[in-house]
């Protein structure tokens, strides 16, 4: 009998809650540092949030994996076929939403796929994201570990690391291939999707989910499966977590030497961060584990991030869904300075008048922002979870 890992489901509910929390600040512009991503090379507490999900998912993934061996490959693609789709199909839902947008005259008009904005250049849907860059790891890291087994998915996961290391080395721009003008992905993302159909974020056309960058976050997703798989071969003992805490410190020693010569980066998603962000993702994993499965360390906490594992991507989705449908209602705020009506959304106008005014210093009214966030998507979750309603993708 498969033996159950709540402190698995504590630590994919946590990595989820920490998603909401960076992705809804009050305000973009006043963020306490840790909460913000790293302007390019380098790693925040922020950088973590993806790469651990991805590895939650490969967790998860090796559970189900013995369930689709034993119904064979018809059932195994079907299933796996269907959930990429559905979740990049999602994701571009995500992107192309709310599907209205207001004009220069403050008048709701349908957004297509190609929009003239309002300075006049054109801008379209982003075709990649983060659901998209899931969807994507899950399938390929999915046909990987089933078809080639734990020793061939280990080979190609080196083969990825090193070929993406070499590509960005040869192909990049000689003076600093690793810079955002010298990234050879960049070329691929918009020679296949249209440089309006790509991230702008950066200041000119860059996708942090492009789709080159993509090979090693399937690897940190095989990454997750062989600790998932390993927990399960050695079961609940002092050996498997002080092998798996062991592993982390390795893994963590690895990236930051690999980090010398080719740097740690989320935005183009370098081999060095794979190998570094699997060793934290271990260590706080291992640590868990310990702390859960072996001192019984339950409690308040350990409850709180589990009903977010429990409806993980659902809950994402609406974390991202829900601030774009509320911002086609609009609240009359004032009027600024030159008599033109000012208006606010619901969730603009509760950090405006709530939030903003907690402290002086507006970084503190921003987090509380994004905790009151995470409250009312957990009070979503908990609902959900009470009634066993669980939305699954």
């Amino acid at each position: 009998m498969k033996q159950r890992y709540y402190s698995l489901d504590v630590f994919r509910g946590a990595t989820v809650a920490l998603m909401i929390l960076v992705n809804n600040p009050g305000s973009w512009e006043h963020i306490f540092t840790p909460l913000e991503h790293a302007p390019w090379h380098g790693c925040t507490p922020t950088d973590l949030v993806f790469p651990f999900f991805l590895f939650a998912v490969g967790n998860a993934m090796a559970f189900v994996m013995p369930r689709f061996e034993e119904k064979g490959t018809p059932f195994f693609l079907q299933k796996v076929f269907r959930r990429t789709l559905l979740i990049f199909g999602i994701g571009l839902f995500l992107n192309w939403s709310p599907f209205l947008r207001f004009d220069a005259n403050n008048t709701l008009v349908f957004k297509g796929w190609t929009w003239l904005n309002a300075n006049g250049s054109e801008s379209g849907i982003r075709v990649m994201g983060v659901l998209q860059r899931i969807a994507l790891s899950y399938f390929f890291a999915s046909l990987i570990v089933y078809f080639f087994k734990t020793r061939g998915a280990y080979v190609i996961s080196c083969v990825l690391l090193l070929g993406y290391w070499f590509l960005c080395w040869q192909l990049g721009n000689p003076a600093d291939p690793y810079s955002l003008q010298g990234f050879f992905g960049t070329r691929a993302d918009i020679n296949l999707f249209g440089q309006s159909h790509v991230y702008h974020g950066e200041g000119v056309p860059f996708d942090p989910e492009g789709l080159v960058s993509t090979c090693c976050a399937i690897v940190q997703v095989i990454f997750g499966y062989f600790v998932g798989q390993y927990i399960q071969l050695k079961g609940k003992n002092f050996e498997m977590v002080t092998n798996l805490f062991v592993a982390g410190a390795v893994m963590l020693l690895a990236g930051y030497c690999w980090d010398l010569v080719f740097p740690v980066n989320k935005k183009i998603w370098t081999s060095s961060y794979t190998v570094y962000t699997t060793g934290l993702a271990l260590l706080s994993l291992s640590t868990l584990i310990f702390l859960i499965e072996f001192k019984g360390a339950h409690g308040a906490w350990s409850k709180f991030f589990n009903v977010f594992g429990k409806n993980p991507l659902f809950i994402f989705v609406l974390s991202g869904f829900l601030p774009r449908l509320l911002g086609l209602i609009r609240i009359f705020d004032h009027t600024d300075e030159e008599g033109k009506p000012v208006y606010l959304a619901p969730f603009g106008w509760f950090y405006e008048h709530i939030c903003k005014n907690i402290s002086a210093d507006l970084r503190v009214g921003s987090l509380m922002y994004a905790i009151v966030m995470i409250l009312f998507y957990w009070l979503i979750v908990y609902i959900l979870d009470r009634k066993k309603i669980y939305i699954r993708v």
